[in-house]
Parts: structure tokens; sequence; C-alpha cells
């Protein structure tokens, strides 16, 4: 073989040696550096040492940063947002959470709680308060004032449960209540059969029947409550929508 032949081949063979030793070399520093970047991130220095909550009111901070998964301090590279929000939304008082992380330590967590709107009795003559879906809220022994009267074939379970689907006409009427005479309601009792009878401040009842066509349900309910003379005792029945009947009591 010609011997210049011979040198240029091993040229060629000692370049590219040396540039899979410049591709192994660079390839290792890039993984060196993703290691030690992941380990240094997963140190104190980077974890969720500053937690702030805002929004809550019956939920402690404390409550919030445990159901968030937030008070063993992980890493921020550990803190799922979306998953922390989720399992905070579980909470009995939390209608709505995000979580934000902070670089290189803080996480911000912004909750909206519910509203309480309903009350009612506990099999184990408790009282329950429920938000405007139906989700028990809480749990006292005395009936909280200002709440409308809820009476349910289905007791409230626990707090952070909802009114099962026997009690759901009750719900349907008394979170759709309208304006217009909402504020002469002060009581929802729904039968085993699913009718569903309205307490006025006044002594009178309304028979909804069932919980259908309740917007002209609700204007009949309206137009009698604002121009007939009612009696303690009466009954207004609009079970039948556009054909409502007084019957004295």
């Amino acid at each position: 073989m010609d011997p210049r032949i011979s040198a240029r081949r091993t040229a060629v063979i000692r370049e590219q040696g040396r540039r899979r030793l410049v591709v192994a070399g660079v390839v290792l520093g890039v993984a060196l550096l993703i290691v030690g970047g992941w380990f240094i991130l997963h140190t104190p220095l980077f974890a969720a040492r500053s937690v702030t909550v805002t929004g809550n009111v019956h939920e402690t901070a404390a409550q919030v940063v445990s159901q968030a998964g937030l008070a063993d301090r992980p890493p921020l590279l550990d803190v799922n947002g979306a998953a922390a929000a989720a399992r905070l939304e579980r909470l009995p008082w939390v209608r709505t959470a995000t979580v934000r992380v902070s670089w290189p330590d803080g996480v911000h967590i912004a909750v909206t709680e519910e509203t309480p709107r309903f009350t009612a009795a506990t099999a184990a003559g408790q009282w329950e308060s429920l938000s405007n879906d139906g989700r028990v809220l809480e749990e006292s022994a005395t009936r909280p004032t200002g709440l409308l009267l809820l009476t349910v074939p289905q007791p409230p379970g626990d707090p952070g449960t909802v009114l099962s689907a026997r009690d759901s006409a009750g719900l349907r009427v008394a979170a759709s209540l309208p304006a217009s005479f909402v504020g002469q309601v002060t009581g929802v009792t729904v039968e085993p059969a699913g009718w569903v009878q309205l307490t006025l401040t006044t002594p009178v009842a309304v028979d909804v029947g069932t919980a259908t066509q309740l917007t002209a349900k609700y204007e009949d309910i309206s137009a009698i409550l604002a121009g007939a003379a009612l009696h303690n005792g009466d009954v207004i029945d609009v079970s039948v929508p556009d054909a409502p009947t007084v019957t004295s009591g």
C-alpha cells in the first residue's frame, strides 16, 4: 500500500476517534449537569419553604397546606399545582383553588370558599349547613340562623359529601327561588314521593308539586302572593302550571 494512503487512513481513524471522544465528553457533561441540577433542585434551598394561603375563612391555613401535600415542604420541582388544587377542592368549604409555584422556595395557594345557603337536620338531630349545590359544609348542634330550612327524605351526610339524588327536587327548588318571593320562603320540604312544598313567613303553604316547569309555577306563585287576599292556613297549589288554586285553611 502506498505509504501516503496508509498515513491518510491512519489520520482519518485518529480524527474519528477524537470526535467520538468529544461527543462522549459532551454527552457525559450534559448528563452530569442534568443529574447535578436535579440534586440541587431537590435540596432544601429549592423546597416549598414559604407557603402562603389566601381566601380561607373556615378552613385553617394548616388544613389547606396539609391537604395540598405541602406540610413536609417538598421540593418545588415535585409540586403539581393542578393535583394539589384538586385535593383542596375536596375540603368541605373549598369551592375552587389554585396553587402557583414561585421559585426559588414559594408556593401561593388561593381558595374560594362556598357560601352556606340552606340548613337541614341529620338523622342524629344535628344541623348541617349546605351550599347552593347541596354540598355539606359543616355540622353544628344548633340550627344555623339566616339559612333556608331544607327538609328532605334522605338526611345529609358528613361534611364534604353532597345531598343524595332523592333530595334533588328540594335542592332544585330551593336553589332557584326567584327574587319576587324568595324573601317570604322560610322552608322547602320534599315528601318521600318527590312532592315539594314551601313554607312562607305568613302561615300560608305552597304546594309546588314535582320540580318541573318551575318558571311557570313561580309566575303563578308571584301573581297570587301579589294579588290574592290570603288567610292563615291557606294552601296555594301550583302543581298544575297556569291552573293554580287556593284552598282555605
